[in-house]
């Protein structure tokens, strides 16, 4: 996904679910949250224009609670 710099972020998984939508996920610590806002909002704009084929998630990763599990659940809800 284009960045405004020119530079393009790249998401740690991407997968084709069984119904053909594409799932985008970015995971972030808690603490890279502030730097990661631009990808975050580049990300929700794709999902937003893409009439319901693509989902994307930036899911925080506060600890190892197993959290971004739930939270990939909850998006594909």
């Amino acid at each position: 996904l284009p960045l405004s710099n020119g530079k393009f972020t790249y998401p740690d998984f991407v997968a084709l679910l069984n119904d053909g939508r594409i799932f985008v996920i970015e995971v972030k610590g808690a603490h890279l949250l502030a730097d990661a806002q631009e990808k975050k909002n580049i990300g929700e704009l794709w999902e937003e224009k893409s009439d319901g084929k693509a989902i994307y998630l930036m899911a925080v990763k506060p600890d190892g609670s197993g959290e971004v599990y739930r939270q990939i659940e909850e998006k594909l809800k």
